[in-house]
Parts: C-alpha cells; structure tokens; sequence
C-alpha cells in the first residue's frame, strides 16, 4: 500500500471541489481519484454526466481517457484549418504527463507529443501572435 497510492497529507480535511461540502465530515460515499485527491463519489458521476473526466484540483484524466482520445484524434483529422493557422506552432503543457511541447495549432484540441492526452492548456503562442498577420491581409 505503501508505494501503490499518491500520498496527500490531510487529504480529508478540505470541502470537495465540486459541491464544497467538508469531507471529512461528509456521510456520502467518497473516493480517492488516481491523483490522490478526495471527491464525493456522486459528485464524480455528475461531473461525468458532463463528460468532465479530470480531476476539479489538479486537472490530471481519472479514468481512461483513451476512447475519447480517439474520437478527438477523428474530429481533428477531418476538420481542415483555415491556411491562416495552418502553420501556426504553440506551446502547451500536458495536465496528464506534465510535458511541455510545441504543436500545431488547431481549433479542435492541441494533441500532447509524449503521452497522447487532449487534456492539455496552451500557454503560448496565443491568436494575438496572428493579429499581425490578420490586420496585414485585412489591408
């Protein structure tokens, strides 16, 4: 047990991120997500009914994720990007593995390069790096 879960200490001791009721107290059915962190167990079901499969704390998938990975994949291939982002790069940081990489932009989801995941944020590169380019053809 000892090496087989993430350790978060007083992990009992704060409200859930979700309907911020203090758990320690709860009488609600609770569980530990992969992460380590402390959820109400029908508030994971709700948050799934909303297709939200990330922990409301860190952000990291608490499920497979892979299923949906895939379809995002589909949705990306067939969706084309106006030749304006076309060759557009940006910077995102993976909230599953932590990798940072530079990617091609798209519109749909910005795909991590070490691990696979679309749970990523951009972090630069943003569309006010292609104003320029957008005022310029608007001349």
């Amino acid at each position: 047990m000892k090496d087989s879960h993430n350790c978060i200490e007083r992990v009992m001791h704060h409200d859930c991120p979700v309907c911020f009721e203090f758990i320690f107290d709860t009488t609600k059915d609770i569980t530990v997500l992969p992460c380590g962190h402390t959820i109400h167990l029908e508030c994971v079901e709700e948050m799934e009914q909303h297709l939200q499969y990330a922990c409301p704390v860190c952000s990291k998938s608490y499920c497979d994720t892979s299923r949906v990975w895939e379809r995002l994949d589909q949705e990306v291939a067939s969706t084309p990007m106006p030749q304006i982002y076309q060759n557009k790069m940006v910077w995102i940081l993976c909230n599953d593995c932590g990798e940072t990489s530079e990617v091609n932009f798209h519109i749909v989801a910005l795909k991590c390069l070490k691990c696979g995941s679309y749970n990523t944020r951009q972090t630069q590169g943003g569309p006010t790096s292609c104003s320029s380019r957008i005022e310029e053809m608007v001349k």
